[in-house]
C-alpha cells in the first residue's frame, strides 16, 4: 500500500484528504504544520507528501526545500489557490512535481497522485555494476509533446531539425511551463542517440550537499550516509542524452567539477579513484540568460561557453496565438483518456478567453485548466462557466495590476449596462466578498464563515452555487 503524507494547517482539509484517499487504496498520514510534517517525513516513509502552498509555520517553498533536502527524489504535489498560480509555477522549479488548485476535486486529485506516482516509479533503478535508464520511445514524445502549426512553432522546430542530428551540445531558454523538457527529448528522439538513454535532471530540485552525487554518483561509505555504491546521472546517460533542467541552480563548486567532466569525458564517483569514460550529449534549460549569470557571479563562464554550442529559444504560449486552440485540443484529448471522458469542443467565448489571456504559466497551466474544466464540464462541451474566475475576469483585473496613477480617468457618470439590475450587482459582490476572504484566510473555509458571519454549512452552498 502506498503511502502520502498530508501538510495542511485546515482541518477540513485534512480530514477530508485521509478521507478520501484512504478509500481509494492509499495509506494517509497528515500534518497541521510544515514542522510537524518534517518530522513525519523520517517516521512515516511516504511515497509521496501533497502540502498547502501556505502553511502557518513557513512556505511553499521553504518546506519543499527542507523535503528535497531529506528525500531528494521524493514526489511533492504543492495544494494552493488558483489566485497563486504564479508563485506555484516558480515553485514547481524547485522541485514540485505538479500542483493542485482549490477548490479540489476528487478525480482531479487522484489523477495528478497517479501521474506523480507513476513519474517517481520510472526514475531509473540502478544495481551497482549495470546502469539503467528510462530510454522514452519516440512514440511516447509524440504522445506527450505536440509540436503546434504556427510560424513560431515552425521556426522553433526548424532549428531541432537542424541541431538533432549533430552532437553539439544545447541550451533552451524559455519560461517555466513552455515545454523545455518536451524539446530536449524530441532533439533526443531526432538524434543519432534516440536508441540510448534519456535521463532528465532538474537541478533545482536538488540539495547542495547532493548535487555532486546525483550527477557523479558515490561510493559505499564515501560520506556520512552514502550506504551503498551509487551511480549518477552521468553513468545513467552513457551513450544517451543527459538534461540538465535549470542548470543555473548547480552549486558553483559543482560546476567546477561539471566543467571537467565534460572536457574530460571522463568522472570519478565520490570517494572513487577509479576514472570512468562518459559518452553523454548534454542538453541544458534555464529561464535565465546564462552568460548574465556568469557576469553576477552565479554561473561559471567558461561552462556557460561549453554548453552554448547550440542555444533555442522555447517561445511563450502568449506568442503562439495560432497555435492556442490546437495545444488546448491536444491536452483535452489527453485529459479525455485520463477521466474516461467524452467532451469533444469549446465553447465560443472559452476559444476567445484563451486566445486574449496571458497564460504566466504557459503550457502547464493550460493544462491544468483543461482537466479541471473537463471534471467540471456537465455538456459534451468545455463551457465558461467550467473555467476558473480568474481566467473569465483577466482583463478587468489587470486593474489592480496598474499603477493607480497610470490607470485611465474615469468619469464622472456611466451609463449603466441595460443586462444591470440589482440582484445581479449583489450577486457579483457576494461573489467578490466570499472569494477576497478565502483568500485572506488561505482558503480555510472554517475562519472564512466565520468573518463572514455564517456558518460554513451556508459558505458551503454559496461556493457551489457560484461555482467556486
Amino acid at each position: 500500500m502506498q503511502k502520502i503524507l498530508v501538510i495542511d494547517d485546515d482541518t477540513d482539509i485534512c480530514m477530508l484528504l485521509r478521507r478520501f484517499l484512504t478509500k481509494n487504496g492509499y495509506e494517509v498520514a497528515i500534518s497541521k504544520s510544515g514542522n510537524g510534517g518534517l518530522v513525519l517525513l523520517d517516521e512515516f516513509h511516504p511515497d509521496l507528501v501533497m502540502t498547502d502552498f501556505r502553511l502557518g509555520d513557513m512556505t511553499g517553498a521553504t518546506i519543499l526545500q527542507k523535503i528535497h533536502e531529506k528525500k531528494p527524489l521524493l514526489p511533492v504535489l504543492i495544494i494552493t489557490g488558483y489566485s497563486d498560480i504564479k508563485t506555484a509555477v516558480n515553485v514547481m522549479k524547485m522541485g514540485a512535481v505538479d500542483y493542485i488548485t482549490k477548490p479540489l476535486f476528487p478525480d482531479e486529485i487522484l489523477v495528478t497522485i497517479q501521474n506523480a506516482l507513476q513519474k517517481a516509479t520510472q526514475t531509473p533503478s540502478i544495481s551497482p555494476n549495470k546502469p539503467k535508464a528510462n530510454s522514452p520511445k519516440k512514440g511516447l514524445v509524440q504522445k506527450d509533446h505536440i509540436a503546434g502549426s504556427g510560424q513560431e512553432s515552425k521556426n522553433l522546430f526548424r532549428q531541432l531539425d537542424l541541431v538533432a542530428p549533430t552532437n553539439y551540445s544545447v541550451i533552451i531558454y524559455g519560461e517555466s511551463g513552455s515545454g523545455k523538457e518536451s524539446i530536449a527529448q524530441e532533439i533526443h528522439a531526432r538524434s543519432k542517440r534516440a536508441n540510448g538513454p534519456f535521463v532528465a535532471m532538474d537541478c533545482g530540485a536538488i540539495s547542495k550537499e547532493l548535487a555532486a552525487s546525483e550527477l557523479f554518483g558515490h561510493e559505499k561509505g564515501s560520506f556520512t550516509g552514502a550506504i551503498n555504491q551509487k551511480i549518477g546521472h552521468f553513468e545513467m546517460a552513457n551513450g544517451g542524452t543527459l538534461f540538465l533542467d535549470e542548470v543555473a541552480n548547480l552549486p558553483y563548486d559543482v560546476q567546477v567539477s561539471l566543467l571537467r567532466v565534460v572536457q574530460e569525458r571522463t568522472l570519478r564517483r565520490i570517494g572513487g579513484t577509479k576514472e570512468i569514460s562518459v559518452d553523454v550529449r548534454i542538453i541544458v534549460a534555464s529561464n535565465e540568460r546564462l552568460l548574465e549569470a556568469s557576469r553576477k557571479g552565479k554561473f561559471r563562464e567558461d561552462l556557460y561557453h561549453r554548453f552554448n554550442e547550440f542555444s533555442i529559444e522555447v517561445p511563450p504560449l502568449r506568442q503562439r496565438k495560432s497555435d492556442i486552440m490546437e495545444f488546448a485540443h491536444f491536452f483535452l484529448a489527453q485529459t479525455n483518456e485520463e477521466l474516461d471522458k467524452n467532451i469533444t469542443t469549446f465553447a465560443p467565448e472559452v476559444e476567445a478567453v484563451f486566445k486574449t489571456y496571458g497564460w504566466p504559466g504557459n503550457l502547464r497551466e493550460m493544462r491544468n485548466v483543461i482537466k479541471r474544466a473537463t471534471l467540471l464540464s456537465e455538456k459534451d462541451y468545455i463551457e465558461a462557466k467550467s473555467l476558473p474566475f480568474e481566467l473569465m475576469n483577466h482583463e478587468r483585473l489587470l486593474v489592480f495590476d496598474t499603477p493607480f496613477e497610470q490607470r485611465a480617468p474615469e468619469s464622472s457618470y456611466q451609463e449603466p449596462a441595460q443586462h444591470l439590475n440589482l440582484k445581479s450587482v449583489a450577486s457579483d459582490a457576494e461573489y467578490e466578498t466570499i472569494l477576497q476572504v478565502l483568500k485572506q484566510v488561505n482558503y480555510n473555509k472554517s475562519k472564512a464563515a466565520k468573518l463572514l458571519g455564517i456558518d460554513r454549512k451556508t459558505l458551503y452552498n454559496k461556493m457551489n452555487n457560484y461555482n467556486m
